[in-house]
């Protein structure tokens, strides 16, 4: 009743406009975007870190391959995201500049933290100018810096946060149980990996198999970022579905 009679008002027409409650609107909708997006998860292991996401494939005719829902943005950062993926896209592309630029200025890697900073940067800016609407995607960006995995998780209003195991999309209370269930700082890659299929499974039921499956991870020794093999997805997803 309440968001009805902000609509009437008009409160949601403009991003630059609070609701006499002191909300804005349009940033609350592009938090619902996020929550209706396909699921994203980020686990920071004892030996790296990990990112795994559902393509959520809709029509049995698209090539599964052909879909990209986790992104390089440097050797030792990955990311991915939740919401609208063409919004996703640019910020990642815009941190895929940032990356290389920082590089040939510096001649060093650009530090996982600067890199989220850049995005929530470019995501706030979009909360107070009118005639543009926020970002609609929440995104997950995990990497190595001077030998630490870390993970950071930023939301449509350019708040971000660091995480040892997150979630976010349309399952996220259901994986964010698991994890705080059964996450460990000890895990290995192989073992967070594991773990998230089998919740995959669980939240998703008969509809879920391991085409619908992208993952990727860095080590912290090796700085490099690497895509899991299918034959290693369709392993893990074979021992979930025993279980």
């Amino acid at each position: 009743m309440e968001q009805m009679q902000h609509q009437m008002m008009g409160y949601d027409r403009s991003i630059a406009m609070f609701s006499p409650d002191g909300r804005l609107l349009q940033v609350e909708y592009a938090k619902k975007t996020v929550r209706q997006g396909s699921t994203a998860v980020g686990v920071v292991c004892k030996d790296g870190v990990l990112l795994v996401t559902d393509k959520r494939i809709v029509d049995p005719l698209v090539v599964s391959d052909a879909i990209e829902k986790i992104f390089k943005v440097d050797d030792h950062i990955v990311a991915t995201a939740a919401g609208i993926l063409s919004d996703a896209r640019v910020l990642i592309e815009m941190a895929q500049l940032k990356a290389q630029q920082h590089k040939v200025t510096y001649d060093t890697p650009i530090d996982t933290l600067t890199v989220v900073k850049d995005i929530c940067n470019l995501k706030q800016i979009t909360t107070q100018q009118a005639g543009i609407r926020p970002f609609g995607v929440s995104v997950l960006v995990g990497g190595i810096d001077n030998g630490n995995p870390k993970l950071f998780e930023t939301d449509p209003t350019g708040i971000f946060f660091q995480y040892k195991a997150t979630a976010i999309g349309e399952k996220e209370s259901e994986m964010e149980e698991v994890l705080h269930k059964k996450y460990k700082e000890s895990m290995s890659i192989d073992e967070a990996f594991k773990l998230i299929v089998n919740a995959f499974c669980n939240a998703l039921g008969k509809e879920f198999n391991a085409s619908r499956i992208d993952a990727a991870y860095i080590k912290a020794d090796e700085k490099k970022f690497k895509k899991m093999t299918k034959q290693d997805i369709e392993r893990t997803f074979n021992e979930a579905k025993k279980k």
